[in-house]
């Protein structure tokens, strides 16, 4: 191996451990002189009174920065209300019905997880948005439900329950969001099965038929969401 013993870098390594350690040693005589200074001091009714302000003036800065996060708080929350209230407004005014109504509608279909572009013209092409209505099969309310498939959801469902806005609402979506899970996220067949029936849509695929009957066309028009929100 080289001898570097003499050579500028090695000089250079010498002088800088050289100063690292001149650093440690006057490191450590502070940390001493700090440690006695520490131990000999006593306060005074001098040095008291600044101590008292600084334990207020600390208490102050606590207490404001809880103010701060809690405003912040605040901010975010009024933030998110003002959202839903943009997107309610859109929605009433694109579908030309009541605020409440498509307030109910936004809140359930955020609620079950599933899109509102998607939950809207599903109750519209379903019932019109009319909350009595009734197919010649039986299907209720605003996302014309049968009632055998709303009691799989409450087994204790009567008719007249089920005609109830924000019931009938729930479960609808929720039955959408289980039916796109089943078919492994393919909208266009979980809305087949919604429509026609998970057996009906099924067969088709077996018989290897084209499952589609329009519904799913008219409701999937101009939409490219995944169906399901997280």
């Amino acid at each position: 191996m080289k001898d570097l013993s003499n050579t500028y870098v090695h000089r250079g390594d010498a002088a800088r451990r050289k100063r690292r350690i001149q650093g440690v040693f006057m490191l450590a005589g502070v940390l001493a002189a700090g440690t006695m200074a520490a131990r000999n001091w006593e306060p005074t009714e001098a040095t008291a009174t600044p101590l008292r302000h600084t334990l207020a003036e600390r208490a102050e800065v606590q207490r404001l920065q809880s103010q701060i996060e809690k405003a912040r708080g605040d901010l975010r929350l009024a933030s998110v209300q003002l959202e839903r209230w943009n997107r309610i407004f859109h929605y009433s005014k694109k579908f030309k019905i009541p605020a409440d109504l498509a307030g109910a509608i936004y809140d359930a279909s955020v609620d079950e997880k599933i899109d509102p572009d998607l939950a809207f013209p599903l109750v519209k092409l379903e019932s019109q948005f009319k909350q009595t209505a009734r197919s010649s099969v039986g299907a209720i309310g605003l996302t014309q439900l049968m009632l055998p498939t709303a009691r799989f959801y409450d087994a204790t469902l009567t008719r007249e329950r089920l005609y109830d806005r924000d019931t009938n609402l729930h479960i609808g979506f929720r039955y959408l969001r289980d039916l796109i899970r089943e078919q492994r996220g393919d909208i266009q067949m979980a809305l087949l099965a919604y429509n026609r029936g998970p057996a009906a849509v099924e067969v088709a695929k077996a018989l290897d038929l084209d499952a589609s009957n329009g519904y799913d066309r008219i409701i999937l028009k101009g939409y490219r969401g995944t169906g399901i929100i997280e």
